[in-house]
């Protein structure tokens, strides 16, 4: 029998059907489509945006060359080496927090890590692209370290007057905080202290060898260098209290991004002896503007929350990435690619 005599008799057999079994099987073809639609939307939901990995270069501003901004970008270059491949990265270190910002608003860099607080002064000033900044995940929390020889007199900030102290690169977070700390001890962070305007890479030298008194850092816990300082060198962490952490607060600027916390008796092993000593902390963001196309901006987030375990290895701030948690980035609204993942993700 031909192809053509084949097809005829299928379709005289169909119409011979009752009409009720024939009407049953166009819903269901009907029905099965309909079910594959429905399908394809959900995948596209719930799927990365776009088809493909996304591809290109990406710039990403980290830190001082021996902090913990720069260890964790050189470590989730890595993990973004493996999860998006057609995307070249390169790693800029930075003086911190303002710097950061202000690449990522030029277009120097697309992507950066900076504190809560340092992003509510820019927005506050209205500095070039303040509105442009999205977050993309909070990260770990940063706890202010001062740092002192173990002999030395200054039992609080206040007894830091006079003295010789490290205050952060002009472009840095640490510099914002030290400023704000030493205005709510009492003090005038330009005339009661001869401020050192240097960071994590030189400060811990200059107080081994004497040439500062004291110096202000904030990182997450332990910093390396910091612990590595301890090592070789006697120092103690100053204290500080609650009330210091109130008066912060009602100083003028927005600090409201500042909470009391407490360096873990286990955070520096030679240096507390086992006592936990009071702090502020303040939380980290992953920056970006609202130019950074969204299938990026998605998986760069979708690698920072997946890698949390590998980079904590090394980098134990990273432990504290949480899902749960990172949505929360406020001063600054969600980037709409981050959105995405996360409600991807969402139980």
């Amino acid at each position: 029998m031909s192809s053509a005599s084949r097809a005829l008799s299928a379709f005289t057999a169909f119409t011979a059907l009752p009409v009720f079994r024939r009407l049953s099987r166009r819903r269901a073809l009907t029905g099965a489509v309909a079910g594959l639609v429905v399908s394809g939307l959900l995948l596209w939901w719930v799927l990365p945006f776009g088809a493909s990995s996304p591809s290109g270069s990406l710039v990403f501003s980290t830190g001082v060359s021996k902090g913990v901004y720069q260890r964790y970008g050189t470590l989730l270059k890595d993990a973004l080496g493996r999860d998006l491949p057609d995307v070249d990265i390169a790693l800029r270190t930075s003086e911190g927090s303002q710097q950061n910002l202000a690449r990522v608003t030029s277009g120097e860099a697309d992507f950066t890590i900076a504190t809560a607080d340092a992003v509510a002064k820019y927005k506050r000033d209205g500095l070039p692209g303040a509105e442009e900044l999205r977050g993309c995940a909070r990260l770990y929390d940063d706890y202010v370290q001062l740092i002192v020889p173990m002999a030395s007199d200054v039992k609080s900030a206040r007894d830091l007057k006079g003295k010789r102290v490290g205050v952060g690169h002009d472009g840095s977070g640490v510099r914002i905080i030290a400023d704000r700390l030493l205005k709510a001890a009492g003090l005038d962070p330009k005339n009661d202290i001869t401020p050192v305007p240097e960071g994590l890479d030189t400060l811990p030298g200059r107080l081994e060898r004497g040439e500062i008194d004291a110096f202000f850092w904030s990182g997450g816990l332990p910093t390396g260098t910091v612990q590595q300082l301890s090592e070789r060198f006697s120092i103690r962490l100053v204290p500080l209290e609650e009330e210091l952490v109130e008066r912060l607060h009602t100083v003028g600027d927005p600090t409201s991004h500042y909470r009391s916390a407490v360096i873990q008796p286990n955070a520096y092993f030679h240096v507390q002896d086992g006592q936990a000593v009071p702090t502020v902390a303040v939380a980290n963001l992953l920056v970006t503007t609202d130019r950074m196309d969204p299938e990026m901006a998605e998986g760069v987030t979708r690698t920072v929350i997946n890698s949390r375990d590998g980079i904590g290895q090394s980098v134990h701030p990273a432990q504290r990435v949480d899902l749960r948690t990172a949505v929360y980035t406020d001063p600054l609204p969600l980037h709409r690619g981050a959105r995405h993942y996360y409600r991807s993700v969402k139980p």
